[in-house]
C-alpha cells in the first residue's frame, strides 16, 4: 500500500497570510484614528464657541454700521456710529478712567498674588486653611462682594470707617468721591482676585526643582539671590500668563462689581469704558453704538496683549540677544 508523503511545511507557508481589507475599504492609520478622536472630543467645545463666542463677534461687527431703535428697527448709518464715538467726550473719559484702573490694578494684582505665591508656599501648620481662605472670594459671585463691601464702605454705618474712627481718624466718604471710589473698586477687586492668581504663582512655584534652591544654599545665596536668580527666572511663563490674563480681566470684566458697588459714579468717577457700553446698550438702546465701542475697546485689549507679549517675549526662559 502506497503511502503519501505530505509537503514539507516552511516558515512562510506557516505563516497564515494577512486578511486582505474588503473591497471598497481603507483601514485608517493610528496618526488619522488618533487625530480623528482629537476632533470628535474637541468638536462640542468648537461647536460651542462657534455658535456663542465666534458668530456674536461677527454679528457686533456687522451692527456697528447700523443704528438700531428699541423698536428692532436697522438703519444703515456705515461709520457713523465710529464718528460719534470719536466726539463723545464720555466715551473718551471712560477710556481714560479704564487705563488709570489698568495700569494700578494690573501691578497691584500681580505683586500680591505673587507674594501670598511665595507666603502659601511655606511649609506651616494649618497653611491649606490659609489657602482655602484666600481663594474663597474668587469663589463668590461679584454681586455678593459688590453688596458686601457697599455696606462695609458706608460712610455711616460701615465696618471700615468705624474702625478708622476707632484709632482716632476722621471716616471718609469711599464711595462717594470719585478718586476714592475709583481706589475702593480696585481694591475690591484685587481681594476678590488675588486668590485666583496665588493658585497660579503656586503651581509655578512648586514646578521649580528643590534642587536649586539646595545647591544655592550650599553656596552661600541668600532668600533674595535665591529669588533673583533661581524663583523670578524660572517664573517667566506664569509671570506672563498672570499679566495677559489679568490685563483682559482688567479691560473687559467686572462690569457686575461696578453695577452693584458704585453703579459707574459718582460723577461717572468709576465709569469704565465696559459699563459705559453697557449703558449704551441696555439703558439707552443704542446697541449699534454699543457694538462699535465694543469693536474699540477689543481692538485695545489686542493691543495690550501685543505688548505684553513683546515686552515678556512670551513668557519664554531664553534671553534673546
Amino acid at each position: 500500500m502506497s503511502r503519501t508523503t505530505a509537503p514539507a511545511r516552511t516558515p512562510e507557508s506557516a505563516a497564515a497570510p494577512p486578511s486582505a481589507p474588503p473591497p471598497g475599504r481603507r483601514r485608517l492609520g493610528r496618526k488619522h484614528r488618533e487625530w480623528l478622536a482629537a476632533g470628535l472630543f474637541l468638536a462640542p467645545d468648537a461647536i460651542g464657541l462657534l455658535i456663542f463666542v465666534g458668530l456674536p463677534m461677527v454679528l457686533s461687527i456687522v451692527l456697528a454700521f447700523y443704528q438700531v431703535s428699541g423698536f428692532g428697527s436697522y438703519t444703515w448709518v456705515g461709520l457713523g456710529n465710529y464718528e460719534r464715538m470719536m466726539n463723545d467726550p464720555l466715551f473718551w473719559d471712560s477710556l481714560k478712567i479704564t487705563g488709570i484702573y489698568v495700569v494700578v490694578l494690573v501691578p497691584v494684582l500681580f505683586c500680591v498674588s505673587l507674594g501670598l505665591g511665595l507666603l502659601v508656599k511655606q511649609k506651616l501648620p494649618g497653611m491649606s486653611v490659609y489657602r482655602t481662605a484666600l481663594f474663597l472670594p474668587y469663589v463668590v459671585s461679584l454681586v455678593v462682594v459688590g453688596l458686601l463691601w457697599k455696606f462695609m464702605l458706608d460712610e455711616q454705618v460701615g465696618v471700615v470707617n468705624r474702625a478708622i474712627r476707632g484709632l482716632g481718624f476722621e471716616g471718609r466718604s469711599w464711595l462717594g468721591e470719585p478718586s476714592l471710589a475709583l481706589a475702593a473698586l480696585i481694591a475690591v477687586m484685587v481681594w476678590v482676585s488675588m486668590g485666583y492668581y496665588m493658585i497660579i504663582f503656586l503651581a509655578g512655584l512648586q514646578d521649580i526643582p528643590r534642587e536649586y534652591y539646595e545647591a544655592a544654599r550650599i553656596d552661600g545665596a541668600g532668600g533674595w539671590t535665591a529669588f533673583r536668580t533661581i524663583t523670578w527666572p524660572l517664573l517667566r511663563p506664569t509671570s506672563f500668563f498672570v499679566l495677559l490674563m489679568s490685563t483682559v480681566a482688567a479691560i473687559t470684566g467686572g462690569l457686575d462689581l461696578i453695577f452693584v458697588l458704585t453703579n459707574g459714579g459718582p460723577a461717572n468717577g468709576t465709569s469704565l469704558a465696559i459699563f459705559y457700553i453697557y449703558q449704551q446698550a441696555f439703558v439707552f438702546g443704542e446697541y449699534g453704538y454699543a457694538a462699535a465701542m465694543g469693536s474699540v475697546l477689543v481692538l485695545i485689549m489686542l493691543v495690550f496683549s501685543a505688548v505684553i507679549f513683546a515686552v515678556t517675549r512670551g513668557g519664554r526662559f531664553d534671553d534673546d540677544r
